[in-house]
């Protein structure tokens, strides 16, 4: 993982340099009447007057010493501003990831024992749709249809004004309302990918000789399905897991940006949009780091679901 998460950081910090436009560069537009001696002052300030790869170097030590640096923007100090932001995308996130389990896996189990049924039919109708609509004009679309002409749902931020007065469960209440549009959005394709890969790899293994053997010995039909045939179908989609976290987070920016959601998704556009480097650094390091620990809970998922893997044979 660490030679992963440095090869990133390498290749992003170099990335993010070679945009076009500057974090002075606003500064320039708002006082055009600024001298270049101040502007050569602001980029010493900021550093941008060394080599990259020295301000890279430099960075790196400062990472090293779990310091992110300062914001160029409010010259607060980007882990602050990241720590106030991490724990609502994360939550996000993983309220996504478990909806996208408990759904997908069940509706793909029952398409792949009933395949050519018309809930069959439907789900592959659902998959190609989830895969081929945009994600943010759904998003705008159930704005529109379930906050604005239906009024059911708000459509901004994760909670109402006021929510801190509010008893308990009434602000729970709140809470939960504010997060059904984005969660299901967020979810939507998702759970088409994932019922599919369900379905796919369930059929796989109803095919194998041990599932046909297990019937032969007169176990119940539940056995069958739940303990050997969705255990071993369950294999290829924990390794799957790893790969829709990445999505999960990258979709974060798009979402909490469409939703108004103080999260570190909506943070990273404004910092991108201001060129403010320390910031967007911060945010792709601690959603790297997210990413290689998701993939490693899966290859640890992997390994306690197969037996095949923990057992030592001689070569």
């Amino acid at each position: 993982m660490i030679p992963i998460l440095f090869g990133i950081t390498l290749i992003c910090f170099f990335v993010i340099n070679l945009a076009p436009g500057s974090p002075t560069s606003f500064t320039e537009e708002l006082s055009p009447k600024a001298s270049p001696e101040a502007m050569e002052a602001l980029k010493k300030l900021y550093g941008l007057d060394k080599p990259i790869h020295e301000r890279y170097l430099n960075w790196l030590r400062m990472v090293v010493t779990l310091d992110l640096g300062k914001s160029f923007v409010d010259g607060r100090a980007v882990k602050e501003k990241i720590k106030e932001r991490l724990p609502i995308t994360v939550t996000l996130n993983l309220i996504s990831l478990l909806l996208i389990l408990i759904v997908s896996i069940p509706i793909g189990v029952y398409s792949a024992l009933k395949p050519g049924s018309i809930f069959d039919r439907v789900l592959t109708v659902f998959v190609f749709t989830g895969f081929s609509i945009p994600t943010f004009w759904i998003a705008l679309l159930a704005m529109i249809v379930f906050g604005v002409n239906l009024g059911w749902l708000p459509i901004s931020g994760i909670q109402s004004i006021g929510a801190e007065t509010m008893p308990l469960h009434e602000r729970l209440l709140d809470w939960i309302k504010h997060l059904i549009l984005p969660v299901t959005i967020m979810s939507f394709a998702g759970l088409a990918g994932m019922s599919r890969y369900t379905r796919s790899s369930m059929l796989e293994v109803l095919r194998q000789d041990f599932i046909r053997t297990t019937r032969a010995k007169g176990l119940p039909e539940k056995v069958v399905i739940i303990r050997h045939a969705l255990r071993n179908a369950l294999l290829p989609v924990v390794t799957l897991l790893g790969l829709a976290i990445p999505g999960l987070i990258g979709g974060s920016v798009i979402f909490e940006s469409i939703f108004s959601i103080p999260g570190m998704g909506q943070l990273f556009y404004a910092s991108a949009m201001a060129r403010d480097y320390p910031t967007i650094m911060g945010i792709l390091i601690i959603g790297a780091l997210l990413t290689l620990i998701g993939n490693l809970l899966a290859d640890i998922a992997y390994f306690i679901v197969d037996p095949r893997i923990r057992v030592k044979r001689d070569v």
